[in-house]
């Protein structure tokens, strides 16, 4: 239908413009006027190249509406062709951006349903391949709501590790750990009082990233306040058991060291201690200083706190100044475990 129209309206206007150029050359008699007696070709051909040039077009996108074909024919026969061209151009470009909301918004929805199957997948995968979308989020600035839309709660626990494998290797390996991989690590704890193998598996694999480690499990599980023994003693293990650089885990120790005292956090500090690095002396003034906090404490402090403080004094009290060998001297007296 669209296609019988444009048709007619192509060959109302073809036709003008040749009996109105008829016209002018009838009047004005111009030398040239003999050059445009015969039209280059047929009207007939014109039309079936334009037709051909129409029918590899989609006519349920490019065609004109009403609106638009009045304007055109408008602009043809008045004088005012002008600001009658420049109402078509504005109508043929808001008819454009409709259409581009459109898809916008069809786009959209066809990518919220993708990462959405993706998650599907990501719930039942056990092994074999990852899907290549994986990888290319680890390039998008919006990665984090996309991942968001697989609901990642919900993966199982050998997806989680193919995605902790990828995420590893990348610039968001933190912003990972943090947002996706120790929250699914802790439910899984809480649900099962121990960690599936493929998540352990997940956490070894984030050492890969150490500062990443540190920033985006340990110390945000420390900060939260929440942080449980099975937690502590399940993370804390990857520490004890693996091998980590000694500058990322003494900046660790002084956030630590850094924060108000809790069993959990002080575990994590005696996790660090007992790996025997070589302390910076501001890593080592910092833990001195954690503990010094504790001089005129009154309450007796528990076990973990006794055990903590232990393993710094046997490690680093060549390293200690005087002063700090005093005031701990002082307060271990004051806090007799017996």
């Amino acid at each position: 239908m669209n296609g019988c129209k444009s048709r007619k309206l192509t060959e109302k206007i073809l036709k003008e413009a040749y009996a109105q150029q008829k016209e002018v050359e009838d009047e004005e008699n111009a030398p040239m006027s003999a050059l445009f007696k015969q039209p280059l070709y047929e009207l007939e051909d014109v039309i079936d190249d334009v037709d051909e040039i129409q029918s590899q077009l989609d006519y349920h996108d490019m065609a004109c509406s009403e609106k638009e074909e009045k304007l055109l024919l408008d602009a043809f026969f008045h004088k005012d062709g002008a600001s009658i061209a420049k109402r078509v151009s504005d109508a043929i470009t808001s008819s454009l951006e409709e259409k581009h909301i459109a898809a916008t918004g069809a786009a959209f929805v066809s990518i919220t349903d993708y990462y959405r199957k993706l998650g599907e997948f990501m719930s039942l995968y056990t092994n074999g391949k990852m899907p290549k979308a994986l990888n290319h989020l680890t390039r998008l600035e919006n990665w984090e709501s996309l991942l968001k839309l697989t609901q990642p709660e919900s993966w199982s626990p050998n997806a989680m590790y193919k995605a902790t494998n990828i995420f590893a290797s990348s610039t968001k390996a933190e912003r990972f750990y943090e947002l996706f991989l120790l929250p699914r690590v802790r439910e899984d704890i809480r649900i099962h009082k121990k960690l599936h193998f493929c998540l352990y598996q997940s956490l070894k694999k984030a050492l890969f990233k150490p500062k990443g480690f540190y920033c985006g499990i340990l110390l945000p599980l420390c900060k939260s306040g929440t942080c449980t023994i099975p937690e502590a003693v399940i993370i804390g293990s990857i520490i004890h058991k693996f091998s980590i650089p000694e500058k990322f885990s003494s900046a660790a120790l002084v956030c630590l060291a850094e924060m108000e005292f809790l069993g959990t956090r002080s575990y994590f500090m005696k996790a660090i201690l007992e790996k025997k690095y070589a302390l910076a002396h501001l890593a080592i003034d910092a833990v001195a200083a954690h503990f010094l906090r504790f001089c005129k404490e009154t309450k007796v402090m528990p076990v973990i706190w006794h055990q903590t403080l232990l393993a710094f004094v046997q490690r680093y009290k060549h390293e200690l100044r005087k002063e700090d060998k005093k005031c701990l001297t002082s307060l271990l007296e004051k806090q007799n475990h017996g």
